[in-house]
């Protein structure tokens, strides 16, 4: 591969490449031809047989703005007398180093964008401020700033790099966080993160978008005070999940993977799907759930599991900023060892006229107390229901087979698929297939106008959904091996992300010699 001369190059390692050869670092006059030499000078450390010593560690990475707040406590130095000091020779204006587009761009396939978690934490309301040497790294942080993860963070895109930066906060507060590309690297970077510094708040978080895939630039950088440093190519959701990580709150690290299930119009089972697959989750994976029913007016989350609690979400939603752990323990109640319910009031007796901040507030102090969150969605539309569905980490829309619910699908889907560019389309249940004496739009058509294809599709079978409804159990305690049952089971495993647990085998005894 050609080596080029500009910030991008190719920095893979040749067997020829002279750096690698000792008899030529050892007959190099200048150190910085030899590896050893480059990390000893990044590190501070004295040259062999200059007699300098090292200056101190201060102690391991300290917070890049930390600078700044030194500098305040200190006193100030004496000033030297005007003709024993030297004059400093003027600025030359700062010129960023030119950068070319990588091999790849910045998008596409990005190792380490597996599921680690941090896709699900929210980033709390942050003022981010950007400063991009080219405009396609410009545009990829404005889609990223567009996500839903990012919408209570205030982000400002500009040009100029690491150079406007300094000019920019000579006199003006640093944001929370600072995200800058700059191509340079060695001496003319140092020298100006050391400027940069010295004007940064000591709060400040820095992320660095740079050029070359260097390990001893990386622990360089992470010392002076570097939050992070990325090398492009990259996706909004690789810099999503890095500022996320940045302000994962130490108090409150944990945020359950939040479902929302809504129907396309009303009377199609949603809330049907919503209880039994919060139901599998816990019984068929054995892991935490919470089911939340926010259809305040006409929820059945209480029916369905036979339970009829005093306190519902209702007394949350009416103020919602005195909801603390010891007051959620108590509003909730245990439908299983492991499901636990936020039942909503059902009553008619209010309107239940809540403002979208109050559901926001609710359910992030739901989400820190189970690993999946369940949102029984009304079939309805309000600021509040709009802002809970764009900002669930999966959308499952349950259908039957008939034009109306064609056409609200495909405007779900349209509207889901348009402000949440970086996350799964949503998943479509069909249910009620198969209904007698009643004409099916074909399923084909269905995947067609949706641009997907149903995940599930449940059978028409009102004797058994009946059962379990005028019970108050689920299809999987009614009935387990039943298709609806096994469909529910999968699809819980999908929107977990898991896989089911094998069925238990019978005992070759067990056949033999049965009970009773």
């Amino acid at each position: 591969m050609a080596r080029h001369a500009d910030a991008f190059r190719d920095d893979s390692f040749d067997a020829e490449d002279s750096f690698l050869d000792e008899a030529a670092m050892a007959r190099a006059p200048d150190p910085f031809l030899g590896a050893t030499a480059v990390e000893r000078r990044m590190l501070g450390e004295p040259e062999p047989g200059s007699g300098r010593t090292a200056a101190p560690d201060p102690g391991g990475p300290r917070a890049f703005g930390a600078r700044l707040a030194e500098a305040n406590l200190a006193p100030e130095p004496e000033r030297a007398p005007a003709s024993a000091a030297a004059q400093p020779a003027a600025p030359s204006p700062r010129q960023a180093a030119p950068l070319t587009p990588v091999d790849g761009g910045l998008y596409g396939e990005v190792g380490g964008d597996e599921d680690d978690g941090l896709a699900n934490q929210p980033v709390p309301r942050i003022a981010i401020q950007a400063f991009c040497e080219r405009p396609e790294t410009g545009q990829l942080i404005h889609h990223a700033g567009a996500d839903r993860r990012l919408a209570r963070a205030h982000l400002t895109v500009e040009l100029g790099g690491l150079a406007a930066a300094i000019e920019r906060f000579h006199d003006a507060q640093t944001p929370e966080l600072l995200i800058i590309e700059t191509g340079m690297r060695g001496r003319e970077l140092f020298a100006q993160l050391e400027e940069l510094a010295g004007v940064c708040d000591a709060e400040t978080k820095l992320v660095i978008i740079g050029a070359a895939n260097d390990i001893t630039l990386y622990r360089e950088l992470i010392r002076r005070g570097v939050s992070e440093y990325l090398v492009p190519p990259m996706t909004p959701l690789h810099l999503i999940k890095t500022i996320a990580g940045l302000f994962l709150d130490p108090d409150a690290p944990f945020a359950g993977r939040t479902l929302a299930f809504v129907g396309a119009k009303g009377g199609v089972g949603s809330s049907t799907v919503a209880h039994n697959v919060a139901w599998h989750i816990t019984e068929s994976l054995r892991t935490d759930a919470v089911l939340v029913d926010l259809d305040l007016s006409f929820g059945t989350a209480g029916l369905d599991f036979n339970q009829d609690p005093a306190q519902t979400i209702a007394e949350a939603l009416a103020q919602p900023e005195r909801l603390d752990d010891a007051l959620l323990d108590r509003l909730l109640v245990k439908c299983t060892e492991r499901l636990s319910l936020f039942s909503a009031p059902a009553t008619l007796e209010s309107d239940w006229d809540f403002d979208a901040d109050s559901f926001d507030l609710v359910l992030d102090k739901v989400r820190r107390q189970a690993p999946f969150i369940a949102l029984d969605v009304p079939h309805a539309w309000s600021p509040w229901v709009r802002r809970t569905i764009l900002a669930a980490d999966q959308v499952v829309v349950t259908v039957t087979p008939d034009l109306a619910c064609l056409r609200n699908a495909k405007n779900l889907f349209d509207l889901v698929r348009q402000a949440r560019p970086n996350d799964e389309p949503p998943k479509v249940v069909v249910n009620m297939a198969g209904c007698p004496k009643k004409p099916d739009i074909p399923l084909k058509d269905f995947a067609d106008a949706l641009g997907a294809a149903p995940i599930l599709v449940l059978p028409f079978d009102p004797a058994l959904f009946g059962k379990a409804a005028n019970n108050g159990q689920m299809i999987g305690e009614v009935d387990p091996k039943s298709r609806p049952a096994e469909g529910f089971a999968h699809l819980a495993s999908v929107l977990a992300g898991r896989a089911a647990p094998p069925a238990k085998r019978k005992s070759l005894f067990g056949a033999l010699f049965p009970k009773g």
